[in-house]
């Protein structure tokens, strides 16, 4: 199961008023990320593993000649890694620390739909609680009755933070403030 999606430009919420979300099932919640950051959705692969990576790099995957890490977002949030399923896939995701587009893959384990959500729909993230770090949370998406974690993922995937817990540094970033 390989989905291309549409490359279409970046957009604002202030002008337009809502954006596209791909959402996804991660250990019984759903999340949901900016369309715009996703290049890919492929079938769960076997992958190689790196020795000494924190646990939440599962390893690298071959795409189409590439070395693409795999993050499994249910460790990196701090749960246990996740176990995988039928409808396990893979979300490339495209990166860009010090304006350089790095390729991540992200483990999630299901993909359930593209959506809009409307910027009046969007709301804070809780101030206390909650699975998931307050910073790595760009908002709660109100979608029917229910809310969809919006992640933000240039925090969440910092490629500086998940290489300092694995005692390595991201090329061009080590000279950045922490």
């Amino acid at each position: 199961m390989q989905m291309n999606l549409p490359t279409t430009p970046a957009r604002s919420l202030s002008t337009e008023g809502s954006a596209q979300y791909l959402t996804f099932l991660l250990d019984n919640g759903t999340f949901a990320i900016d369309i715009n950051a996703v290049r890919e959705i492929i079938q769960y692969t076997p992958m190689t593993e790196i020795p000494l990576m924190p646990d939440f790099v599962r390893g690298v995957i071959n795409l189409r000649g590439a070395a693409v890490p795999v993050i499994d977002l249910q460790a990196r949030f701090g749960k246990q890694p996740a176990k995988v399923g039928k409808k396990t896939c893979i979300v490339i995701f495209d990166s860009h620390p010090n304006g350089d587009r790095v390729e991540l893959g992200l483990m999630v384990d299901a993909v359930s739909a593209v959506i809009d959500i409307a910027a009046d729909q969007i709301e804070a993230p809780p101030q206390f609680g909650g699975t998931v770090r307050r910073e790595f949370i760009q908002g709660m998406g109100k979608v029917g009755e229910n809310f969809v974690i919006i992640l933000e993922p240039h925090k969440a995937l910092n490629m500086q933070e998940m290489a300092n817990l694995s005692g390595h540094q991201v090329p061009h970033e080590s000279n950045e403030a922490s």
